[in-house]
């Protein structure tokens, strides 16, 4: 064992075990390197990460190769789903240096004195392959050249460090406007887009709920805007795309959740380990999709999604965990995959014809010599192929799955990351909220109120929230990421239900961002707390990585906070993010798209509809407001007992109409900047005013 096997984090338990003299971060690490004057090899992955696995079974696992990491470096592992303040600089680091995308397991070699890197690089082979040297190889180069050439090395961390620095001071400017800036990412994304089977660029292929939601967006704006011309192409790359996926590998069309990302460009065969952030964010999307019309395949994988996350993500008292593997018994994809004579066995003779032809299991293995399934047509042209009644074929297909997830259920499945993140859980807060409302499921809104109080009562210590839980004990105060998009999971929670505590901790989350980490200078947002300790650099991210940069979540959510409350300080902290982040935004804007979404919603602001009223009444007034895609209208409904509300509604409702029962009445408010309309009492009229 070594130090490793005190750390709570799943991924460094991992390691516990390894020849390797592993370190977490920390100061010992730091200064045993600066004492013994040798690099310190910085490992930087996460638990469900099938190359971290790889290099730990060929490298870190193997007692020659460690016996080189423990005599020439000192070895420090990190988990970047905790220290994603770490992972972000380094990733940075590794992009400058090589000119190249990083990505996990992400291996750098740094100089003690500076921390600064000076050679990085991410998967490396035991042995020499595919243009990649040998990792024992590399390790003896890097120390012979850090040992005879330390000069060059701490100059070469001079340069680095300086362009650090000018990243933290640079100022861009845009003479665009802020139309231009939303049309040329709109340009931008369609030149990306990949016609022919949906998404953006080759492979290795990336869902980008980010992209996809400002296309919809850019399209509901011009379609709800009788001046401007439609814009249909937007919409044929959203509805294809998200089309595409459903259908393709990348689904578990057993047990529903997406996996990171395909392997190809046709969304066939996957990596396959499930990240939470993932998950929320299409669950938020699809179900966005569905305000467009009924569609059996997005509801589907809304739904199989949302089972999934309540049946194999959330821990009994409410937090979502972190990740599943995507190797059972060290087999990539074995819990997921399938041997056709196996499909026959579970199946009726009338089940497995229509899985045959749906998932194309008569058709060549697709992974391994295995099938992993994914629908090969539409489900219209499967059902008249084999000329079946619809209900029958449903009924067919349900019963199937059934019996094939029972199956798949007796395998080993994947390992776990049983982490409760708080910015993942935002972000699976926000998408389950919006699928349980879109889709009519209480459940799944009582989910995500669960999710909201684990955190707010497990994970908030001395008034501050903290970044991870496993075990009973929190890790590491919260980043930036944490704070946004768990505000923006409380105020989707918010419209879909009503709860004070919600609100008094959504309030207690726009105070700490502003606290903690907004930029008094030039605005914006750190993605580490002023408190924090100091690392190479201190970044303010803009760009939408495989999450939503925190400056852009964060701009939204103040929006909504601010314009919930009617509260300007919220308000002018947003506006000041927008107003920095403008020319980061123009350098690419379709890299920005969540940052964009944010500009938007300041420079156009929606509809704030409040219902108030006994809770049973508010229903067919709320399902008039929700009704259909309105991303630029937030609603909620206030229960007549609530406690806690925004300081501009009466604090009960006065409103009551006189009738036989002597029932209270419903209020519904129209607001559209600061103002608000005169309460509305009448369903008909109400109905009218928002149409």
């Amino acid at each position: 064992m070594n130090r490793l096997a005190r750390e709570t984090s799943p991924y460094l338990r991992q390691h516990a075990d390894n020849p390797v003299d592993w370190y977490p971060w920390g100061e010992e690490a730091i200064e045993r390197a600066r004492a013994e004057k040798v690099p310190i090899l910085l490992s930087i992955g996460y638990s469900s990460c099938h190359w971290c696995h790889v290099m730990a079974h060929e490298s870190f696992e193997d007692t020659a190769t460690a016996e080189v990491m423990n005599a020439r470096f000192v070895n420090i592992k990190v988990d970047r789903e905790e220290r994603p303040d770490l992972d972000r600089i380094y990733q940075l680091s590794h992009q400058l240096l090589t000119r190249q995308a990083g990505g996990w397991p992400l291996t750098v070699f740094l100089d003690p004195p500076t921390l600064l890197p000076f050679f990085t690089g991410t998967y490396f082979p035991c042995q020499p392959r595919h243009g990649l040297p040998g990792f024992t190889d590399l390790l003896m180069r890097i120390g012979d050249t850090y040992a005879a050439k330390r000069a060059e090395v701490a100059t070469q961390g001079e340069r680095l460090a300086a362009v650090f620095a000018n990243l933290e001071r640079l100022e861009h400017e845009s003479e665009e406007d802020d139309e231009t800036l939303m049309a040329n990412a709109r340009e931008q994304l369609e030149a990306m887009y990949d016609s022919a089977a949906g998404g953006f660029g080759s492979a290795p292929k990336f869902p980008m709920p980010t992209a996809i939601e400002r296309l919809l967006r850019h399209w509901a704006r011009r379609h709800a805007d009788l001046s401007l011309k439609p814009d249909r192409v937007a919409l044929n790359i959203v509805m294809t795309t998200l089309t595409k996926m459903a259908r393709g590998g990348i689904y578990d069309h057993l047990g529903g959740g997406f996996c990171r990302y395909s392997t190809d460009r046709r969304w066939t065969i996957p990596h396959f380990e499930k990240m939470l952030y993932d998950n929320g964010a299409l669950l938020a999307l699809y179900s966005d999709a569905l305000g467009l019309g009924s569609d059996s395949l997005f509801a589907g994988a809304v739904r199989d999604t949302a089972g999934w996350m309540m049946r194999e993500m959330q821990h009994p008292d409410g937090g979502y965990f972190a990740a599943q593997d995507a190797d059972s018994e060290g087999v990539e994809g074995k819990f997921y995959v399938w041997r056709r004579d196996a499909v026959k066995r579970a199946l009726t003779e009338d089940e497995y014809l229509l899985v045959e032809t749906l998932y194309g299991l008569d058709k060549p293995a697709n992974f391994e010599g295995k099938w992993n399934l994914c629908r090969r047509d539409s489900w219209r042209s499967v059902v008249e192929r084999l000329y079946l009644d619809e209900d029958k074929a449903e009924a067919l297909l349900a019963s199937a799955k059934t019996k094939l997830l029972a199956e798949r259920v007796k395998r080993v499945p994947p390992g776990k990351d049983e982490k409760v993140i708080a910015a993942w859980n935002g972000l699976a807060i926000h998408g389950m909220a919006k699928a349980g409302v879109r889709l009519g499921e209480p459940a799944w809104v009582d989910s995500a109120a669960r999710a909201v109080d684990f955190v707010r009562t497990r994970m908030v210590d001395d008034g501050r929230l903290f970044a991870t839980w496993k075990d009973g004990t929190v890790n590491y105060p919260a980043y930036l990421d944490d704070y946004a998009n768990m505000l923006l999971g409380v105020l989707s929670l918010l419209s879909a239900v009503w709860r004070d505590d919600d609100l008094d901790f959504a309030i207690f989350l726009g105070n700490e961002l502003l606290r903690r980490f907004q930029d008094p200078d030039t605005g914006g947002f750190f993605f580490t707390a002023h408190d924090h300790e100091q690392l190479i650099h201190r970044p303010k991210p803009t760009a939408d990585d495989a999450m939503p940069p925190g400056n852009g979540v964060a701009a939204r959510a103040l929006l909504g906070l601010g314009h919930l409350l009617g509260e300007p300080r919220f308000l002018t902290a947003a506006e000041q993010t927008v107003a920095w982040g403008r020319g980061f935004i123009a350098q690419h804007p379709a890299s920005h798209c969540t940052l964009l979404t944010a500009l938007e919603e300041h420079r156009h602001p929606g509809e704030l509809v409040i219902v108030r009223g006994p809770g049973e009444a508010l229903a067919p007034w709320l399902a008039a407001a929700r009704a259909g895609y309105r991303p630029s209208r937030l609603v909620y409904g206030i229960p007549e007992d609530a406690r806690r509300l925004p300081s501009y509604l009466p604090p009960a409702n006065p409103l009551r109409l006189v009738t036989d029962d002597v029932d209270p009445a419903v209020a519904g408010y129209i607001c559209t900047g600061l103002q608000c309309s005169a309460p509305i009492k009448d369903l008909a009229e109400f109905k009218k005013a928002i149409a």
